[in-house]
């Protein structure tokens, strides 16, 4: 039998399926201060900020976030609040809501380089960058993309090879994100034992991070080239737990995690002004949210999100279970960026002309989207994957 029909407060026309109802207090409490920070510290300038390609203070902008413990947010210990997966999700879902360069400040600095030296660093390469890292006084980022070598790292051209008890690096990085005014590079390099990562001081001699201008998309982020001319490293800049692909590839997993949630916040803020616009706007003397039209694609951009949503969240909690398998987040990867992109070009031609206009911000999470959809694996790396799982078939080469 079942349960009496209880009186039911108003829908949420943001939260349709009363997802809501699914996350514990605290996971809505870390939720509702990022939102809270990011209305005052992001949403007012970010318009700006992606209009002129530069953020106005982009390590201030990192302590605000280290303030609020939001860098490296997942990782336990040297200064890392230590909290979970769901709750890094639901972090990432509001900051990408803002923008997605803020949301990869956040992912880079805590999924990316954090995380490569909390999981294979030395303790004394822990305890010199870890901290300061994690309160965003010291900036960091990660060199594994090459100018010809993207989706097949293996092929990298960047060599590290031995002189003495020395390290001599070599080679360039491309499409880095932070790598501009960062402290600390942490970087992938072919030995002579395979694969190995470094910690290397953006100090050192040789070692240079010219900016990439020209972008029309993820304006309001630092995107570097890394140069390493004959950057001379002590022995010690070796990352000593691991060798071969298996690392840059465990932190990729990390940051692609990330994104499964933080590309529905772009979609979420595209739908909202979609929705508040449709019943703002009049033509030929009714709302266009009264129209059918209208009203289908509100409802299938709802849809979607809903389903991004639960995804995102069933992710989350099989991470926190300590389940959750590489497969899974590339299926999440691949569903959810292609449908959050679908869901901002759908609220672009709701908003007409005006859908173009920095005014709004549907075109300027629409066009972070198109990097969103490529970086941290390609819609056609993510699809092998998924069908390499289905059919124990690997069709990547």
């Amino acid at each position: 039998m079942s349960a009496p029909t209880k009186k039911l407060p108003p829908i949420d026309p943001m939260d349709l399926a009363g997802i809501d109802d699914l996350l514990s207090d605290e996971e809505k409490a870390v939720r509702d201060s990022v939102r809270r920070l990011c209305e005052t510290v992001v949403d007012p300038f970010v318009a700006d900020w992606f209009e002129r390609g530069e953020i106005d203070d982009p390590r201030g902008l990192a302590k605000e976030l280290g303030s609020l413990g939001l860098l490296g947010m997942h990782l336990e210990g040297y200064g890392c609040a230590g909290m979970t997966a769901t709750d890094y999700g639901l972090a990432c879902l509001e900051l990408e809501a803002s923008d997605s360069g803020v949301r990869s400040l956040v992912s880079v600095q805590g999924s990316l380089a954090m995380f490569a030296i909390w999981r294979w660093g030395s303790e004394e390469q822990k305890q010199e960058w870890l901290p300061r890292m994690a309160t965003g006084e010291a900036i960091g980022c990660f060199g594994l993309t090459e100018p010809d070598h993207g989706s097949d790292p293996g092929s990298m051209r960047t060599r590290a090879r031995r002189d003495g008890d020395d390290w001599v690096l070599d080679g360039r990085k491309m499409w880095i994100t932070n790598g501009s005014i960062s402290d600390v590079a942490v970087v992938w390099a072919r030995t002579d034992e395979g694969i190995r990562g470094f910690v290397v001081p953006t100090a050192s001699t040789g070692f240079s991070a010219p900016l990439i201008k020209h972008k029309l998309s993820l304006r309001a982020s630092v995107t570097s080239e890394l140069v390493l001319d004959g950057v001379r490293l002590p022995a010690d800049a070796v990352l000593p737990e691991v060798r071969g692909l298996k690392g840059p590839l465990s932190c990729l997993n990390e940051a692609r995690y990330g994104i499964v949630w933080g590309a529905l916040g772009a979609a979420r803020s595209s739908l909202d002004a979609a929705r508040r616009y449709a019943i703002e706007r009049e033509q030929f003397g009714r709302p266009l949210a009264a129209f059918q039209l209208t009203q289908s694609k509100l409802a299938d951009m709802a849809l979607e999100l809903v389903k991004g949503q639960l995804l995102a969240l069933h992710l989350g909690r099989r991470k926190d279970a300590g389940t959750l398998r590489p497969e899974q987040v590339s299926l999440g990867k691949l569903n959810n960026v292609r449908e959050a992109l679908e869901i901002c070009r759908t609220a672009r031609t709701v908003l007409g002309a005006n859908g173009i206009s920095l005014e709004f911000p549907v075109i300027r999470h629409m066009n972070n989207l198109e990097s969103v959809l490529t970086y941290e694996g390609t819609v056609e790396m993510h699809t092998l994957v998924v069908g390499q799982a289905m059919t124990g078939e690997s069709a990547f080469r």
